[in-house]
Parts: structure tokens; C-alpha cells; sequence
């Protein structure tokens, strides 16, 4: 019988990002984490507008993430403020943006430990470690600047560690300024990184430290894949033909969302 410590977390994650995760690293560090996720409406009742991603779409993010180890997803009319009482739990674990009396009091009544993350405690991008992987794997790299990460993401991730171990080389700063131009990339490549690292799917992220469309020349030269994978999109800036002077398998997907999900593309997030 397992002695991990249950943990849960109960909010919305509608676009997920790095403030997010961390709290969900801090959150699993205390044990087996769930997620309890609240519905649409929910969502909508708090913010008096529908939320950005359906129910489906968050929960299929949120259990790619590392740090989770189980998504539920709540009732409709359920309180936001209290834990059901099929899931068990000996801590509640929150932070800034949902953290309030009711769920203190909650916690209280039924003696459970609320942990609140202040912002100090959630500072930093700290470097995800190696996930695990069986010996003999094939070594796959994907490259781009995942900017605004999102489920197509996710998707191409989890279709790409099913043939073995996933690096994913996010571009530098300078060079996504350089290939996109002014206003990109949204976010630094620490962050970027930190996103893609925290997704179960990638053994490893890293930064790229060369130029151009090949600016991960360096980081594939030390990494040797087997193969180097790009969706559609990124099929052109000389990658085809690297990949043939270095004996590397070249490998193009079709951007295909996962079932019963939109199909998302960053710059009509960003809305460029």
C-alpha cells in the first residue's frame, strides 16, 4: 500500500503557463499530486466570460504535465471552495490567484493541511531534470521556439516520444528576433524552456547556441540523434538536407490535433 502523501489542487488552468507549472512543481513536491479541474462553467461564473480552452483541452494539457499525476475533473455547481468528498486528501495546496478564507476554513473542518505558495516560494525557472528512460531508446530532437505552448504541442511531444527519447531545442532569443522579427519571441528562452521542460513527454529541453534555421547545430552535433522531427511548418531552412549530410533520419508530421481537440497554432494565439 502506498504511503505517498495525497495532494490536490483545484482551480481552472485555462492557458497554462510557467507561474502555473511552477506551482504544480512546489505542489508535487509534497506528494502524489491530482489536479482537480474545475468545468467551463465554472469558469465562466467567476470570470463572467467562457473560458479560452474547453474542459478537454485543459485536462488533456494538464495530464501531460510532469508534476501531475492524476487530473479530475469537478462537477458542474460544485464549490470551488471545498474538495469532494470522494477524493481524499491531506493537503490542499494553492496559491495567490485562487487562495482565500473559505477554503482555509474548509480545510480546517475537515483537517486537512492548506499549504499556500506565496510568490518568493514560486520564483525562478529551475531546470527540469532528465526525465528516466530505458536503455537503448533512439534519441530523437525536435527543434522551434514554442512560444505560446499549447495542446498541438503537446500532441507532436506525446507523437514523437512514442519512438523513443524526446530533446526538444528551443531557439534563443536573438535568433527567434532574427527568423520572426520585432515583437517575438513572447516569452525569454529560460521561460520557453521551462514550459517545454515540464511536459512528461520530453526527456530533456534545452537552448539553442547557434544562428539561423539551424540554430541547434551545436546542441544536435553533442546530442547525435537518430532522428530529427518537425511538423509541416518547420519542413524548410536547409533542415531536410543537414539531416542527409549528417546520416540523420529526417521526419515530417502532419500538425493532427489530438482527438476530439481544435487545432491550435501559436501565432493565431499571439494574434499575429
Amino acid at each position: 500500500m502506498s504511503t505517498t502523501i495525497p495532494v490536490i489542487v483545484s482551480g481552472g488552468f485555462d492557458d497554462l503557463k510557467s507561474k502555473d507549472l511552477r506551482f504544480l512543481q512546489e505542489a508535487s513536491r509534497l506528494g502524489d499530486l491530482t489536479v482537480l479541474l474545475w468545468p467551463d462553467a465554472t469558469l465562466q461564473k467567476i470570470s463572467g466570460k467562457p473560458p479560452k480552452f474547453s474542459l478537454a483541452e485543459r485536462s488533456y494539457f494538464l495530464g501531460a504535465v510532469r508534476y501531475v499525476s492524476k487530473v479530475v475533473q469537478a462537477d458542474a455547481g460544485a464549490d470551488f471552495n471545498a474538495l469532494p468528498d470522494n477524493l481524499r486528501a491531506e493537503i490542499w495546496a494553492d496559491f495567490a490567484p485562487t487562495q482565500n478564507a473559505a477554503r482555509e476554513k474548509f480545510c480546517v473542518q475537515n483537517r486537512i493541511r492548506y499549504q499556500v505558495f506565496t510568490p518568493d516560494q514560486l520564483k525562478g525557472l529551475p531546470e527540469p531534470p532528465p526525465m528516466p528512460s530505458a536503455p537503448g531508446k533512439k534519441k530523437i530532437v525536435a527543434t522551434g521556439c514554442y512560444d505560446w505552448f499549447h495542446s498541438g504541442h503537446v500532441r507532436f511531444c506525446e507523437e514523437l516520444a512514442a519512438l523513443g527519447d524526446l530533446y526538444v531545442i528551443v531557439g534563443h532569443d536573438a535568433n527567434i528576433r532574427l527568423l520572426k522579427g520585432e515583437g517575438h519571441p513572447l516569452l525569454s528562452q529560460e521561460e520557453r524552456r521551462y514550459v517545454v521542460g515540464s511536459v512528461r513527454h520530453v526527456k530533456q529541453a534545452l537552448i539553442s547556441s547557434g544562428e539561423g534555421w539551424l540554430d541547434a547545430d551545436p546542441e544536435i552535433q553533442r546530442l547525435k540523434p537518430d532522428i530529427y522531427a518537425v511538423n509541416e511548418d518547420g519542413d524548410k531552412g536547409g533542415k531536410r538536407e543537414y539531416c542527409a549530410r549528417n546520416g540523420i533520419e529526417y521526419l515530417v508530421l502532419k500538425r493532427t490535433p489530438a482527438p476530439g481537440l481544435p487545432r491550435r497554432s501559436s501565432t493565431d494565439l499571439r494574434g499575429f
